[in-house]
């Protein structure tokens, strides 16, 4: 760009390293070389020197409909990109988009900060009407535009980590779900409207948008190779056998859902469990979920509201409450949801089977009885309590009905399984580890358990 390049656009490549500032530089040319300019075009400077929007369409083709490119396209033509080196002040009064606009639009979604990625969502939301403030309306349409392209592009491009869209959910059905939560976050102004300072608090307390922005232009525009994001929004799936299942979830949703997972859990998914390839069976679902990890569990009820809970640590057969506070209850239709541990109690997770007084069935969150989600040992009938809320995850209601009806479930292993425990040097158990009900029942009537002080001994000898 010679001498006479702006002030912030140096600044804008100083973001990049080394290596990557001629791709980024180079994009334009690319972009302008897609599309023949007819010969009479050549004398005129300012289509030499501009980008058109049909220039951009050529090279996003793969979007359609295409009006996300034309938001792009506002985009880039928002941008003032200050003075030159020499002091002069550039303005865009031309029909295009010129080579230092591009690059500060690349920077921004890719490098920038919440602070300079806010005034390109607001140009790309009011399509090029001009006002102080945008609407929630019209952030939703171009959030709905985002997320859709984002979709497209991992279909088309391959990017789908062993997902099969196919065997899933409604996915444009879900990613009107997904729109909804993260504008659930916007914050509008006292008069009721989303300025700048809005939509900058909204970008840097939900980081999806951010990810999808760097995803339509990195894939979108063939932006590579190092400048990619370094983290796929899908994670892998693995192990699944896609012939016999007609997937709870959906593409939307599990950007989301992976989104809230806490960061050590990057193993691929597995399916451990669902009703439709190992049948309704409470026993083989246990046999399924224990000392395998950490796992999504998702259930349908009769109503065909979809919800679930993650279990942080791998489910163990007792009768007791176990977890931590990382566990989550979530909500998947006809809302988009996750609800995370209040500090009320630590009642995270109950697994539990075949004891005479104590509830047989799968538990999180509230109390006996009065379960965030319950899923009796019958594998017919559970129940989801909040009267106003679960005191453990602080959720709703999550079924159709307070008492529902199991339609299907899914158990899905999201990180590395435990290592088998009874190994060499591990202190063996007593006889009240045989009957985890008695053990309850002593806690319960103040008797001490001696045999747990004289192991933990043993352990810190060893």
């Amino acid at each position: 760009m010679g001498n006479s390049e702006s002030v912030v656009v140096q600044k804008r490549l100083s973001r990049f390293r080394p290596e990557d500032r001629p791709v980024i530089e180079g994009v334009f040319d690319r972009l302008h070389g897609n599309v023949v300019v007819p010969a009479g075009a050549l004398k005129n400077v300012e289509a030499i020197n501009t980008l058109t929007l049909e220039m951009l369409q050529s090279s996003m083709c793969m979007l359609e409909p295409d009006s996300i490119i034309r938001r792009s396209y506002q985009g880039m033509r928002s941008i003032d990109y200050g003075a030159t080196a020499s002091g002069k002040v550039n303005t865009s009064a031309t029909s295009g988009v010129c080579r230092e606009q591009l690059v500060i639009f690349l920077a921004d979604t890719l490098h920038g900060t919440a602070e300079e990625r806010a005034p390109l969502v607001m140009a790309m939301s009011r399509g090029g009407v001009c006002s102080k403030d945008v609407t929630y309306e019209e952030v939703k349409e171009f959030l709905q535009d985002l997320i859709s392209a984002v979709v497209q592009i991992m279909v088309r491009k391959g990017l789908l980590q062993g997902w099969k869209p196919a065997k899933m959910g409604d996915g444009c059905q879900c990613v009107k779900l997904l729109v909804e939560q993260l504008c659930s976050e916007l914050k509008p102004t006292d008069q009721g409207g989303y300025d700048i300072a809005c939509l900058e608090d909204w970008l840097f307390r939900v980081p999806q948008v951010s990810l999808y922005l760097e995803m339509l232009v990195t894939e979108g525009l063939n932006v590579w190779p190092s400048v990619r994001p370094s983290l796929p929004l899908l994670p892998s799936c693995k192990d699944t056998p896609w012939e016999d299942l007609r997937c709870l979830l959906d593409i939307p949703t599990i950007m989301f859902l992976a989104s809230q997972l806490p960061d050590r859990y990057s193993a691929p998914w597995r399916l451990v469990f669902s009703t439709l390839v190992h049948g309704e069976s409470f026993t083989r679902m246990v046999g399924g979920l224990t000392k395998c990890g950490p796992t999504l569990l998702l259930i349908k009820d009769s109503k065909g509201y979809i919800f679930g809970g993650f279990a942080s640590l791998s489910w163990e057969v007792r009768p007791q409450f176990h977890g931590d506070s990382r566990c989550f209850l979530f909500s998947v239709f006809p809302r988009l949801r996750v609800h995370t541990a209040t500090g009320y109690n630590q009642h995270f997770m109950y697994l539990n089977q075949n004891q005479q007084t104590m509830p047989n069935g799968l538990g999180m969150g509230g109390q006996h009885n009065y379960f965030g989600l319950w899923l009796n040992s019958d594998f017919r009938h559970g129940h989801s309590r909040a009267r106003p809320i679960c005191t453990t995850f602080g959720s709703p209601q999550l079924s159709g009905d307070e008492d529902f009806i199991l339609d299907s479930m899914e158990v899905w292993a999201v990180g590395k399984p435990e290592l088998e425990e009874g190994g060499e040097g591990e202190a063996k158990g007593s006889v009240l580890d045989m009957d985890l009900e008695v053990q309850v029942m002593m806690e319960m009537t103040s008797k001490n358990l001696h045999s747990q002080g004289l192991r933990e001994s043993n352990v810190q000898k060893h």
